[in-house]
């Protein structure tokens, strides 16, 4: 993955990974902390179990993604019944923000943006296969019709877990995933289990206004650029290494990101939820660095069956000033082989 040089050092990034320029501007907030997962196969179950070809490329048998335009995914929005958008030219990417729960976790009024979307999206492959990720919130009412409404369909979970602490009511995370080639038959059993839940229906986009927050300060310390989306500042890092789920390249971003999302509270304070992705040697020192800045750990686990190499996930919580925010989550930052997402 290409990345821009800096013309001049930050004060705060003395780390011998220094983030890349300020001119990666986040191109994706809406692809949060969440995107990811890995595992069951639609296709085996639709066609008979029947292995897909795998091409050969420079990568050693793996095969790469294949660059996708927005009228190529018009069955898939037919079939989840709103439009997506295209993320970095391979991975086609819709939000479903719950937008009809009002969830508090430690005496914090949780934004959708901040902790309650499903983000799923679509990769085209190189030999017409297409895979399927996801990362869908449910209410714990909600999460066993969802469970077997997505078995019935051929959609695999991966994961399952929390990224809240003590929050009323229960919300789970449930990661999903689908590999074959017919994308707009995983869209629909991917929309069986959504219609099983609360999800209420698309709205039009509000246009972003400041918010209160420090931003240049969390900027200065983080050594990048965030976004303002639907009144949240968010911050996107990506794994430098080629991450492949089974014989399949994963985009960059998809399904090896640390994302960082701040709810401004008032008077440059915020919330702060999201989660980090780590190799084994890697996880350690992450909870450490966390742990040392007073953010309190939420879960530790994974979010892929048969990803290479392995990822674990740990997803934190902490309410504090912007930048001492940032100052806390810094350390973790350079305790992995992170660099911050491309535009595009």
């Amino acid at each position: 993955m290409k990345t821009d040089s800096r013309t001049g050092d930050r004060q705060h990034d003395t780390n011998a990974r220094a983030f890349t320029s300020r001119r990666r501007v986040l191109a994706a907030a809406a692809l949060a902390p969440v995107l990811t997962a890995a595992g069951a196969s639609t296709a085996t179950a639709a066609a008979t179990g029947n292995k897909l070809t795998e091409r050969t490329n420079p990568h050693g048998g793996r095969v790469s993604p294949a660059p996708t335009a927005l009228e190529d995914w018009a069955g898939v929005a037919r079939a989840l019944g709103r439009a997506g958008n295209m993320l970095r030219g391979t991975i086609y990417h819709t939000g479903f923000p719950r937008r009809d729960l009002h969830v508090i976790s430690e005496g914090v009024n949780v934004t959708p943006g901040l902790a309650l979307g499903t983000h799923v999206a679509f990769v085209r492959y190189a030999d017409g296969s297409t895979m399927l990720m996801g990362d869908v919130a449910v209410t714990e009412d909600e999460l066993q019709r969802v469970t077997d409404a997505w078995l019935a369909h051929g959609i695999g979970q991966t994961a399952l877990h929390k990224h809240l602490l003590a929050q009323t009511p229960d919300i789970w995370w449930t990661h999903v995933h689908a590999h074959g080639h017919d994308p707009v038959a995983m869209a629909r059993g991917l929309r069986a289990g959504l219609d099983r839940t609360g999800t209420p229906p698309a709205r039009p986009p509000r246009p972003s206004a400041p918010v209160d927050l420090d931003t240049a300060g969390m900027e200065a310390v983080l050594g990048t650029e965030g976004t303002v989306e639907d009144g949240l500042y968010k911050i996107l890092f990506v794994r430098r290494e080629t991450i492949a789920d089974g014989h399949l390249i994963l985009p960059p971003g998809l399904g090896s990101t640390s994302a960082f999302n701040f709810q401004p509270l008032g008077g440059g304070r915020a919330a702060l939820s999201g989660d980090c992705a780590m190799l084994a040697d890697e996880t350690p020192a992450v909870l450490k660095a966390l742990r040392r800045g007073g953010i309190k750990l939420v879960e530790l686990h994974n979010h892929h069956l048969a990803e290479d190499p392995r990822l674990f996930f740990t997803h934190f919580w902490a309410v504090d000033d912007g930048v001492a925010l940032a100052r806390a989550i810094r350390p973790a930052l350079d305790a992995t082989n992170v660099v911050p997402a491309p535009i595009g």
